[in-house]
């Protein structure tokens, strides 16, 4: 596909949107170069920092539900690292109507870490004007839902939110079970 190019999947509401994001959420940027290397390292960072905890929850018997969220969180950010690291090296630039080329002769548009990641879903639910009665932006034309994301997009929000409206199933049992073994223990220091 080429950039910008896009599929009409469902009529109305769902649509295949090829575009490239240099930044984070939303295509916010960090600052020209530095920023992309700097924000590129973080996500390096989380993505490390994650494992680690992962696997520390897998120890520790969590929940199952939180294991597969973590899981969906930490592969959406893996998923976002490996684009923002080598997308630049093994793609050129996708121009005009020109789709890009893999592994093109003269090299990919960026150097390692400068990666944009590739989102293409997009989900304009409802396209229209604000009823003029909505104060600062009736009468505005509105599209909900504009983000265009990825599947590691979705990945990482599906599993923030999943937990967040689960936070006491998977964490209450866990927190109480540790709280009531250390009550235990000190009723045995006691004595």
């Amino acid at each position: 596909m080429f950039m910008q190019q896009e599929f009409i999947i469902f009529p109305n509401w769902f649509r295949i949107h090829f575009i490239e994001n240099e930044g984070m959420a939303y295509g916010l940027k960090f600052g020209g170069d530095f920023g992309k290397i700097l924000l590129t390292l973080f996500r390096l960072v989380a993505v490390v920092i994650g494992f680690v905890y992962m696997k520390k929850l897998v120890k520790e018997k969590y929940n199952t539900g939180l294991l597969v969220c973590g899981s969906l969180i930490l592969a959406g950010a893996a998923g976002n690292l490996i684009d923002s690291m080598f997308y630049g090296l093994i793609f050129n630039d996708s121009v005009g109507y020109e789709v890009a080329k893999f592994l093109p002769a003269g090299g990919g548009y960026g150097s390692f870490l400068h990666g944009r990641v590739v989102d293409m879903l997009y989900f304009p639910i409802y396209e229209g004007y604000l009823p003029k009665w909505i104060p600062f932006k009736g009468g505005d034309y509105f599209v909900f839902f504009r983000p265009v994301f990825n599947i590691a997009d979705a990945a990482i929000s599906v599993g923030v939110i999943t937990i967040l409206l689960f936070q006491k199933r998977f964490f209450g049992h866990h927190l109480q079970h540790k709280t009531t073994g250390q009550a235990v223990s000190q009723d045995h220091a006691v004595e």
